[in-house]
């Protein structure tokens, strides 16, 4: 039988043709920039009666169009930055961009306030008509947020001086770190690797290659700690000063605003978690016990349990992949055989990438790019699985106004997550022998653990860094200090080794865009296990009321879009407790089976 054979490479030609000399980009570009000029001039208009509910929906109309060719644009820059970050004109392309999306939020900013000039009766009214009753949601917390928002002067100050500075680093970081290349001894041999290369050395069978690549990295993030320290530092002070400004008492009112989400809702979910750490410090000491240590070693964390070298080839994962996805849903398994016939993945191993993972967005066509670097490994596939999760969501949004396409992060981690789901435990039940059905465990545990303790550890050093910012200066060694501390806390000190660097190879920490981009992921997880479970009652027809939950995502808060769909207060305990329940069972058949396999 012929084997399939799937593109590694995606194709940027059908989005603009040309790469980063694109003459169809620039025209699109230069298009964009027009519409931002003709609007910058637009006066808005004065607004008496219900009757001219019209005329907002028309504005709206305007930006989210504007939005959707911006995020197209955006996208493409990003994609073009992530294959090759050596690509200048791409640097260059991105400033404008950058430009342009500063003044697209500054006229946003305008008409914010314009909007909260409206009486509050008729603004009421005007929520009601058939014009703008689907951008209630929005225009509510428009007008809520007024108060905490910037001057239309301070704004236009901030976006200029943001360019350069704010997302200026968050930029150099993002080119400083794909620059950079960490030398590991493989044998008797030494070769040179990119950051996202050496990263995925982590899971290789052998421990010396593991740990190898681990110290070596260490050694690389000490000799440029100092610059990565300066570049954080800049961005929170940055951010800081802008809070100030605005009159927000502490750092989590943005994200939690952008996540839209309550504090007691972040407060529960991690009182949960923070409950539930000791059966996972059991899987911890279980496998360290496996590989003969005493304790686990960060530098193992990712070891697979088989001592078997098995690669997998690509054309095998994506045919997996697609497997299982059929079992879920008709337009989840279309979506995924599209994107591979289609070539919006790029997974080939080769130097010069972007050491990060992600999925890009494009609106404007109806599709997306998927980035990642595939190097045969288990956690490998799942990457895949879970970035065409975000393409599904993607899709699922299709046909929302651009307006309502802007969902939170605490959402955005969902639909990526449930597909991890659906591969790693369609693969578990398949699995022909305990030794496979161990293997496949231990890869679904260490997500478990990633988002019990290590994304709680992130967030615990992030609020730690902003409250010793607002002193001044914290330097690379207390840093260091910080991400130890943080570290043993939120792995409740199992694992030896920890990657005291962690804030420097960490690319949440940096983006300038998304603040606290940790407990995102935590949320997201615990949502899709509840999601999972809910399918399971449900059966095959429950993929059309998950799609409904993903278009709905943009519009509500977040609290509002759980009761709706799955009837759930996220606020209260017995919420979370539930996804953590079929982790802890996942921890139990671990446990039983390496026990069993090992006596």
């Amino acid at each position: 039988m012929n084997q399939i054979k799937y593109q590694k490479r995606w194709d940027l030609e059908s989005l603009f043709m040309g790469g980063s000399d694109s003459a169809s980009f620039l025209l699109h570009i230069k298009q964009l920039e027009n519409k931002i000029s003709e609007w910058e001039v637009m006066i808005f208009p004065t607004l008496k009666t219900v009757d001219d509910a019209y005329e907002i929906a028309e504005i709206l109309g305007f930006i989210g169009e504007v939005r959707a060719e911006l995020s197209q644009a955006s996208s493409f820059i990003t994609c073009l930055l992530a294959q090759n970050t050596t690509d200048q004109q791409a640097q260059l392309l991105r400033g404008q961009i950058s430009t342009l999306q500063a003044r697209y939020d500054v006229v946003i900013q305008q008409i914010q306030n314009n909007l909260v000039k409206i009486k509050p009766d008729l603004w009421t009214k005007l929520l009601e008509t058939e014009e703008l009753k689907g951008f209630k949601y929005i225009l509510t917390k428009w007008r809520e947020h007024s108060e905490a928002q910037l001057s239309s002067e301070a704004q236009k100050l901030y976006s200029a001086l943001s360019l350069d500075g704010y997302h200026g680093w968050g930029q150099l970081y993002q080119s400083f770190i794909s620059t950079i290349k960490v030398k590991v001894k493989l044998g008797e041999s030494e070769k040179e690797f990119s950051v996202g290369q050496a990263i995925n050395l982590r899971s290789h069978h052998d421990e010396a290659v593991r740990k190898e690549a681990h110290f070596a990295l260490e050694v690389k993030w000490d000799e440029t700690k100092d610059h990565f320290a300066k570049i954080l530092n800049h961005i929170a002070g940055f951010r800081l000063q802008v809070y100030q400004n605005r009159g927000l008492k502490n750092v989590l009112e943005e994200p939690l605003m952008k996540n839209r989400i309550k504090p007691e809702t972040l407060d529960t979910m991690w009182s949960a978690v923070s409950k539930a750490k000791e059966p996972f410090i059991s899987y911890l000491n279980q496998k360290a016990k496996i590989q003969g240590t005493p304790k686990m070693r960060s530098y193992n964390f990712w070891a697979p349990m088989s001592v078997v070298n098995k690669e997998i080839r690509f054309e095998e994962a994506v045919g997996d992949i697609i497997e299982q996805f059929s079992s879920f849903g008709p337009e989840l398994e279309a979506l995924t055989k599209r994107a591979v016939a289609e070539n919006w993945i790029e997974a080939e191993n080769r130097v010069n990438k972007s050491p990060i993972a992600f999925c890009a967005s494009f609106p404007m066509s109806g599709e997306s790019r998927i980035f990642m670097t595939f190097g045969g490994s288990m956690g490998n596939v799942l990457t895949l699985a879970h970035e065409l999760g975000h393409a599904y969501h993607n899709h699922a949004m299709g046909s929302v106004n651009g307006l309502n396409k802007q969902y939170p992060m605490s959402i955005a981690e969902t639909a990526s997550t449930f597909c991890e789901l659906i591969f790693l435990d369609a693969a578990i039940q398949k699995a022909q022998s305990d030794e496979e059905k161990l293997t496949l465990l231990d890869e679904k545990l260490k997500r478990s653990v990633m988002n019990f303790m290590n994304i709680h550890s992130r967030f615990i050093f992030e609020k730690r860094f902003y409250e010793e910012r607002e002193q001044g200066i914290v330097s690379s060694e207390r840093l260091n200090q910080l991400m130890k501390e943080s570290i043993n806390d939120g792995y409740c000190s199992s694992v030896d080794h920890s990657s005291i660097h962690s804030w420097i190879w960490t690319p949440h920490f940096y983006n300038t865009k998304e603040p606290f981009y940790n407990f995102p992921y935590t949320f997201g997880y615990l949502f899709a296990l509840s999601i999972y479970a809910k399918w399971k009652e449900v059966g095959a027809e429950f993929e059309k009321d998950f799609i409904n939950l993903l278009r709905d995502s943009g519009s509500m808060s977040t609290e509002d879009l759980v009761m709706k769909h799955l009837g759930e207060d996220i606020t209260l305990t017995s919420f979370w407790e539930k996804g953590i329940q079929i982790c802890l069972k996942d921890v139990e058949e671990f446990n039983m089976i390496s026990n069993f396999i090992n006596r």
